[in-house]
């Protein structure tokens, strides 16, 4: 009991919970138009408006900076990685394989099974009325254009700003555009050994941080969002519009880890899927247990090298750097959850803005921290990409704990195909 009681993810769900019914029992929509201290108002919405409006600000301070300084310490891990060349090549190319089909079996998802549009739309109200900022949340897709042409222009008319403008404006895209620049150009123009990068790796630690001590206030913002969100929608067929989403999530997680992943050991690697499944089981256990690829990786390492035959240098390259950048079913999740928000929040998106909507989802998951609820800074940018408000990410919240624990095994079991595949590259090529 005591273990479950020190579990965030129990609190997390069960003041989730506690929200959504405690609207449903004590809640008066006059509270909603109500002045303060008038006869309809109340002290204790006012508390919890204030809970959320400052959680939401807390999310929001860390947006910028975390995409900024993950995607730089990205390429500069990438550039340890060419380093090595035909190691370093190898284990890109796979990495970024495996994302992309990850992100392509969610876009099949959201196009041809999307249960969740079964019933009405949760958001009946106006977008504008849920956002905690007087402005509108900054939009760079266009949910109903259909030319690809199009989106590309607006993609590039977002991201081409200056990066104090983009931070200023909260411009995830150009904030990405300005990091993928400044890093290559440190890649090419700064040697390894430099200050530079350590100084990066700093920073990034400190945010990530800072990001661990955000989501430990998640239950009560979680509480406070869940809250006035059953207080202003008709949120009578959330519930299970969400767990249609979850089913949804965790199937096509599935596909990836008992079909894709054994199929490439098996074709590359002649490794059979029952014998990988059944000597990778230890580390997928614990990444299963832990929601964390980097606590797992010791264990990860010991399975590759005494379970699996690989070789000590390429199991002690290719599975550190695929703990802080291959996110296979971080970028499968992000993907779908955006799609699936813009439908509760009534945003229609033609099917060139869910490919654009899974490219996003593919950017932020490279770098992703390591770390139970770490893709939440990543979820931020897609969101924002289809003008979703941030407190969306309250809902996903109720779900995205006991789904992060599978997709991190699989996150783990695609680091340790990947080490399999790069050894054989290498025995290939002797």
């Amino acid at each position: 009991m005591s273990k479950i009681l020190r579990n965030l993810t129990f609190w997390v769900v069960a003041l989730a919970i506690a929200g959504y019914g405690l609207a449903a029992l004590i809640g008066d929509k006059a509270w909603l138009d109500a002045a303060p201290g008038s006869a309809d108002s109340s002290i204790f919405y006012q508390l919890v408006v204030f809970i959320k409006v400052w959680f939401i600000k807390l999310l929001r301070l860390l947006v910028a900076p975390v995409v900024f300084i993950s995607l730089i310490a990205g390429l500069a891990n990438i550039r340890k990685a060419t380093d090595l060349h035909r190691m370093g090549l190898s284990t890109l190319g796979y990495y970024l394989l495996t994302t992309a089909i990850a992100a392509s079996i969610g876009l099949v998802v959201v196009l041809y099974i999307h249960p969740w549009q079964g019933g009405a739309v949760i958001a009946d109200s106006e977008l504008s009325s849920l956002v905690t900022d007087s402005a509108a949340p900054l939009r760079f897709i266009d949910a109903q254009n259909s030319s690809l042409m199009a989106i590309a222009g607006q993609l590039l008319e977002r991201a081409l700003v200056n990066p104090v403008t983009a931070f200023m404006e909260l411009n995830v895209l150009a904030i990405v555009c300005n990091a993928l620049l400044i890093g290559l150009l440190l890649v090419w123009l700064v040697p390894q050994r430099n200050p530079v990068f350590k100084g990066i790796e700093v920073v990034s630690h400190g945010l990530y941080k800072l990001l661990g001590w955000i989501i430990w206030l998640m239950p009560v913002g979680v509480f406070a969002i869940m809250f006035d969100f059953s207080l202003r929608m008709d949120g009578g067929g959330m519930v299970d519009q969400l767990l249609w989403f979850a089913l949804v999530v965790l199937g096509a997680t599935l596909v990836h880890g008992l079909i894709v992943l054994p199929l490439i050991a098996w074709l590359f690697c002649g490794v059979p899927p029952w014998q990988l499944l059944r000597k990778a089981a230890a580390p997928m256990l614990l990444a299963f247990s832990t929601s964390s690829s980097t606590a797992t990786l010791p264990v990860t390492l010991k399975t590759c090298q005494d379970d699996l035959q690989v070789s000590p240098p390429v199991a002690g390259f290719v599975l550190p750097l695929g703990a802080t950048m291959n996110m296979d079913g971080t970028a499968l999740f992000e993907g779908v959850a955006a799609v699936f928000l813009a439908y509760l929040f009534g945003i229609e998106l033609s099917t060139t803005a869910m490919v654009a909507v899974f490219v996003m989802a593919m950017v932020s998951s490279i770098g992703a921290p390591g770390m139970p609820s770490g893709s939440m800074s990543g979820m931020q940018m897609v969101l924002l990409a289809v003008g979703i408000p941030l407190e969306a990410i309250a809902i996903l919240l109720l779900v995205e704990r006991p789904l992060d624990t599978f997709r991190t095994a699989v996150n783990v079991q695609g680091d340790m195909v990947g080490a399999l595949v790069v050894q054989r590259v290498l025995v290939r090529d002797k």
